[in-house]
């Protein structure tokens, strides 16, 4: 690069006190951004002009483009990752404001759930009254949602902020009821008793999104059910009858606090299992093990034995065992019946599993397919984790406290084989990061596999077409969320909870079932909602709605799954509260690659059952930050990196350009280093706008525009190549691409502009008469750019391209853009017929220059010349060479900011470049080493040629 490669800020002039000036122009635009400071005035003039609205006027009529706000729960100050999510929906809904659609953006809250009424719990105390837990609930949101909005308005994000989709809203509320009585009219819910994931400290089902897996230290065991039924297992192994001694099947289980519930075993029919001899203190004992397995259990068990029988595991089916603790509590005195069960292996303990339906879920399937009835299931464990008193041996004890006390009984019965501590990972609640279980209680259900009403497809049926006919950026999401919604259990829709939107249903007393007029109550609470939200459940009473059968009924008391709120809201929003600035289905729906088990996984659920279809076209997952080493972001580590603190020291502007500079589709990685970095790369773009402003700024479009045919060849060339670039970055915003649209543009401001045009043109531009035709040429090309430059960098760096535009745009332009650069829509460039071309002869004339500068840059450090203009230049070429440059005449020498040029033709074999050191003066003007300098008695200072520029016709450009 030459000397004056970087399109450095203009000054005032090279020489204040020349009486030969230059035109060097300036604009109020400064150099230094200052955004920490200067930005929240920009953010409180977005409020007070409603820019917001200025858009959507400007936007009306446009085709729509529908970005529905995933809802951030209302809890908590905004952290990175809310940052990096609204910044990229920001950049998306401008992207496509500008690329000419009309892209509403209303943000919404999730209100409801567990989180804020533990808080409520936190600050109040636990058993309040209902009424007074919801009142407190409601207010403590409203409180966070301002909080949030504050900071997500702080990020440059424009929005419905004044207007915005609150979960708890009552119309909301009242419409998700709605959505519940429709997908029950269906037949999509049902109510059952099924284990579900249970958190003891929630007191609550959760939903397949609240649980995480953490490693957890649990006893393993090996545990005895002792045979009951001898004729029978003699016959299954083809043997007269079984050897004397005591004998058990050996199951292996992780959980001993389910043993107490045990009614029934597994084995797989296709599996060989094996009677095994061996003897315990003496004693002749049999085991049945799985064939593969019995001598790693031997060993295990420190025996020794021999097999003397085996059978497929089919032959096992129906035959029963005695409960381990049977001889402990008449409770325990029960018989097992082994069942068939395609889902034991032998990957891990002796091939048997014992059956607890109540607090698993394969278990509760097995059992269940066996005939076994609700009533029948053993349910000892309560929400708060504790055996029922009413347990013998164990009640009162917390499953956990149990374990031991369950192993000493075991031991005590002859029952326990082995215990061994064992890790695993194991299922936690999100919340609360403590362990969970499958826990067997009545709940309301959307069945997965049911056949709605109407006969037709079942949810998941609907919901796997419906992943099918969606777009997904990245594209790998497709497969994992068809791989959750292959394989997911039916939802639990159903909480035990107060701050939540109620399940308002009537049950029959007796019977359980739903009152027949269900349908037409719902609609008479939800219009009771409408006016007093959710509390309305509170104070209605049987007999204000039932009439004479009031007394048959009760109110139930559940709430709805939180994840039910958020997942209706293409309902109740794009269909309810928002439905004039919002459609469905929407186009995109975009958040943290967890939504796919979250807010996208719910969506596509209630979306499937009441429209048949997805809720949006398509989706968009990104990453989560992490910090330099790659390690996530936590309180604990301290490596934490507040937006407010980002946006409070070095700009929100900067927080953008670190969140589209960066590939979301992966982690995010964010430190103090990696933001210099980026602050860095903002100065490159800022410092050429500011170069570009200054250079218009004495420049009338109407007035001064040089039509396109006339425009240098240089210049022609500059717009082709910023068409080119507009062109490229469009389609990289079409697939919500930001990293490769900023990398364009940083390497456009640094090498097409600042190390090759920009750098050409500051002679032209400062040295040519101010309104001749080849300054006027120059800033026609600069003007354009600028006008494309700002739009395409306005989804990004927002706050910039606002401050540019308010300078650049002119006081007409700017009036009729109604003050601010997002009505626009992208800039549409002069066509150059000849742009393929000028881009392929210049392309080839920068690889030329990058040697000739290369050589000067040479000389300069070895102190033969000052600067790249005191060198004088011969290029001898090969004839394709020759002619591209031979083509620039006499121009030549400004495209490599020499003061002489000329090229020569030779024989390939021949190429040289040959620089020599200027003996003529310098120019005091223009700093060129001409002969004629001084040719002038009157200036004495100046070359002919700025004496034509500023006394005469002014020198003719044709090239550069």
């Amino acid at each position: 690069m030459s000397d004056t490669s970087k399109p450095a800020a203009p000054k005032q002039s090279r020489k204040a006190d020349s009486k030969y000036p230059v035109n060097m122009t300036d604009t109020p635009f400064p150099m230094r951004g200052d955004l920490a400071k200067r930005e929240p005035g920009w953010v409180q003039q977005w409020q007070d002009k409603k820019v917001y609205e200025r858009v959507r006027k400007a936007a009306a009529g446009r085709p729509k483009f529908i970005l529905h706000d995933g809802p951030p729960y209302a809890n908590g100050d905004i952290h990175l990752g809310h940052a990096v999510n609204k910044i990229l929906k920001d950049m998306v809904v401008k992207a496509r404001t500008l690329a000419g659609f009309d892209a509403p953006y209303v943000p919404g809250w999730d209100c409801h759930g567990m989180p804020i009424e533990i808080q409520i719990e936190k600050l109040y105390g636990k058993n309040l009254p209902t009424a007074e837990v919801l009142a407190k609930a409601r207010a403590y949101a409203l409180e966070q949602v301002d909080r949030q909005r504050t900071g997500f308005i702080r990020l440059g994000v424009l929005g419905e902020w004044d207007n915005p989709y609150l979960t708890m809203a009552f119309e909301n509320e009242a419409n998700e009821l709605r959505a519940l009585g429709t997908l029950l009219e269906k037949g999509y819910v049902y109510r059952g008793l099924k284990p579900v994931n249970w958190c003891f400290d929630c007191g609550s089902a959760l939903a397949e999104a609240e649980v995480e897996y953490q490693d957890k230290r649990d006893p393993a065991i090996d545990v005895g059910f002792a045979f009951a039924e001898h004729d029978k297992l003699a016959a299954a192994f083809g043997l007269a009858a079984l050897p004397p001694g005591d004998g058990f099947i050996v199951i292996w289980t992780t959980t001993p606090w389910t043993i107490p519930s045990n009614q029934a075993l597994n084995v797989n029919g296709e599996i060989s299992y094996a009677l095994v001899q061996t003897e315990r203190a003496g004693k002749p004992l049999m085991l049945i093990l799985a064939a593969d397995l019995v001598e790693s259990c031997l060993q295990r068990y420190k025996l020794e034995g021999t097999v003397i029988a085996t059978a497929p595991g089919a032959a096992l089916g129906g035959i029963s065992f005695r409960h381990p603790l049977h001889a402990q509590d008449a409770f325990f005195d029960r018989l097992s019946p082994m069942y068939l069960a395609d889902y034991v292996t032998t990957e891990s303990g002796t091939g048997v599993v014992h059956s607890a339906p109540a607090y698993g879920l394969d278990d509760f399937i097995s059992c269940k397919a066996h005939g076994m009835q609700d009533d029948q299931i053993l349910t000892p464990v309560m929400g708060d984790g504790r055996f029922a008193s009413t347990l013998p041996l164990f009640g009162g004890l917390t499953i956990w406290e149990a374990s031991k006390p369950i192993c000493a009984a075991l031991t005590e019965a002859g029952a326990l084989f082995e215990l061994k501590m064992f890790d695993h990972s194991y299922m936690h609640c999100w919340r609360h990061k403590t362990p969970i279980v499958y826990r067997a209680t009545s709940q309301w259900f959307a069945g997965m596999d049911t056949t709605p009403k109407d006969g037709g497809p079942t949810l998941r049926e609907t919901a796997l077409k419906a992943i099918g006919e969606t777009a997904f950026f990245p594209d790998w999401g497709q497969a994992r969320l068809h791989g959750m919604i292959a394989n997911r259990p039916d939802w639990t829709l159903s909480r035990q909870r107060q701050w939540g939107v109620p399940m308002a249903f009537f049950l029959h007393k007796e019977t359980g079932q739903l009152h027949p007029r269900t349908p037409e109550l719902i609609e008479q609470i939800a219009k009771l909602f409408e006016q007093r939200g959710i509390d309305a459940w509170l104070t209605i009473e049987p007999k204000d709605l039932l009439g004479e059968d009031a007394d048959m009924y009760v109110k139930n008391r559940d709430t709805l799954d939180v994840w039910f709120d958020s997942g209706a809201t293409h309902q109740t929003v794009l269909r309810g509260s928002h439905k004039e600035q919002l459609a469905f289905p929407a186009d995109l729906y975009l958040e943290g690659s967890d939504q796919h088990r979250g807010w996208f996984h719910s969506s596509l659920l209630t979306s499937a059952m009441l429209n048949g279809r997805a809720p949006y076209k398509a989706l968009l997952t990104h990453g989560f930050t992490v910090d330099a080493e790659g390690k996530k972001m936590s309180k604990s580590l301290g490596n934490t990196l507040a937006p407010q603190k980002i946006s409070d020291t070095l700009g929100a502007d900067i927080l953008r350009l670190w969140v589209a500079s960066t590939d979301y589709t992966g982690e995010l990685a964010i430190s103090e280093e990696i933001l210099k970095r980026v602050t860095e790369s903002y100065r490159r773009i800022r410092n050429t706008l500011r170069f570009l402003l200054a250079n218009t700024s004495d420049f009338d479009p109407k007035a001064d525009a040089v039509p396109g045919a006339e425009l240098l060849e240089i210049d022609r060339y500059a717009i082709a190549s910023m068409a080119a670039l507009q062109k490229d970055i469009l389609a990289h915003y079409e697939r919500f691409e930001f990293q490769p649209v900023i990398a364009r543009l940083q390497n456009y401001c640094s090498e097409d502009l600042g190390g090759f045009y920009l750098d050409i043109l500051k002679d032209r531009l400062y040295t040519t008469a101010v309104g001749s035709q080849a300054r006027r040429s120059a800033q026609t090309a600069l003007w354009h750019i600028a006008q494309s430059l700002l739009r395409v960098m306005a989804p990004t760096l927002s706050f910039t391209a606002e401050e540019a535009w308010a300078v650049f745009a002119g006081a007409d332009a700017y009036a009729a853009s109604d003050e601010t650069i997002f009505t626009q829509t992208y800039w549409e460039l002069p066509l150059m017929p000849d742009a393929d071309a000028l881009l392929e002869k210049y392309t080839a004339l920068r690889e030329v220059r990058a040697g000739v500068t290369k050589q000067l840059e040479e000389l300069r450090a070895s102190g033969a010349i000052g600067s790249s203009l005191q060198a004088e230049l011969t290029i001898k070429a090969a004839p394709a060479k020759y002619k591209l440059l031979a083509s620039l005449d006499d121009d030549l020498r400004f495209v490599f900011i020499t003061s002489q040029a000329k090229v020569v033709a030779a024989a390939e074999a021949d190429e040289a470049i040959e620089v020599t050191a200027s003996l003529a003066p310098k120019c005091e003007r223009c700093w060129h080493y001409r002969a004629d300098v001084g040719s002038h008695a009157e200036h004495a200072g100046l070359c002919s040629r700025c004496v034509s520029n500023l006394f005469g016709g002014g020198e003719r450009r044709a090239f550069a």
